[in-house]
């Protein structure tokens, strides 16, 4: 079966150019005829063809969110946790402060935290797409009312040191995508990611949350984090991750594939003679929740 969305009269034009030139022959046509039919058949797709929509309803019901909320914080990878070794945990943060900064493209965007086939195929940008909470709403939601959250995407210095942050969210990632839109021989943090990390970490106690659909070249910013989480797409669930965050639930989650150092080492696996990861297979810090007062 050939998806081509939006060129198809090419394709098709093509196809029968190619098929009456005998490039292709009528017999490989007629294949993969039978084998499509062969399976709407199985399913009953000429006798109901039409999809039930008894359920609708129930897309997008608050059980089914709070299902998803659930993913999210079972989902969380902490990677760092502490500016050294020497250093006490960051996380989870406390509630109540006198302000805090929250910084990053991604950090007030449902759309990147969705990504690609949400929505729409290649996925959007931006908070009108459908339900749901961004990460800053999350924030906050949670924090106690006595705490001012100061949100700037990309803050410079200056604004950094005019106020008196107790510390500093950033929220950073790649774009939507989705198939050969997402091909990345770089898998670099996109711009403006990187400075944002170094403009706020260098003069604030920092955590970096980074929501991605796979591991990034992170090791350059590293240093300069108090704390790194891997959120992956949180979709609609924003307020999965403040939850962890916070403290409400610890962070359990463990890396489903081996997080690189750079590009250059890849392919890399568990048992390569090579395998020098920055965080190996399996590999999540743990939190234990903490009570609310």
């Amino acid at each position: 079966m050939v998806m081509v969305p939006y060129d198809y009269p090419e394709f098709i034009d093509g196809l029968t150019n190619l098929v009456n030139k005998n490039l292709i022959p009528v017999s490989r046509i007629d294949d993969a005829v039978k084998r499509i039919l062969r399976v709407k058949f199985a399913m009953g797709l000429f006798e109901n063809p039409l999809a039930d929509d008894s359920q609708a309803d129930f897309l997008g019901a608050q059980e089914h969110r709070e299902l998803a909320r659930e993913a999210v914080r079972k989902s969380l990878v902490l990677l760092k946790n502490g500016k050294s070794a020497y250093d006490g945990p960051v996380l989870p943060l406390p509630r109540k402060a006198q302000r805090i900064l929250v910084a990053g493209t991604h950090a007030d965007n449902l759309g990147y935290q969705c990504g690609g086939w949400t929505i729409e195929w290649q996925g959007l940008s931006g908070n009108n797409l459908t339900s749901g909470t961004t990460i800053l709403k999350a924030i906050k939601d949670t924090v106690d009312r006595s705490t001012l959250v100061v949100f700037n995407e990309n803050p410079d210095p200056a604004f950094i040191n005019s106020d008196d942050f107790a510390y500093a969210i950033v929220v950073v990632g790649e774009q939507p995508y989705a198939e050969t839109n997402g091909d990345n021989l770089n898998l670099t943090l996109p711009a403006p990611g990187p400075d944002i990390i170094k403009n706020v970490c260098s003069h604030i106690k920092c955590v970096v949350v980074v929501v991605s659909g796979r591991p990034l070249v992170i090791e350059p910013y590293l240093q300069s984090m108090d704390a790194l989480v891997a959120a992956w797409l949180p979709g609609t669930e924003g307020q999965g991750v403040a939850d962890v965050l916070f403290g409400d639930y610890g962070f359990t989650g463990k890396l489903a594939r081996t997080w690189f150092k750079r590009v250059d080492q890849l392919p890399m696996n568990v048992g390569d003679a090579h395998y020098d990861p920055l965080f190996p297979f399996e590999f999540g810090l743990t939190t234990q929740p903490i009570k609310q007062t």
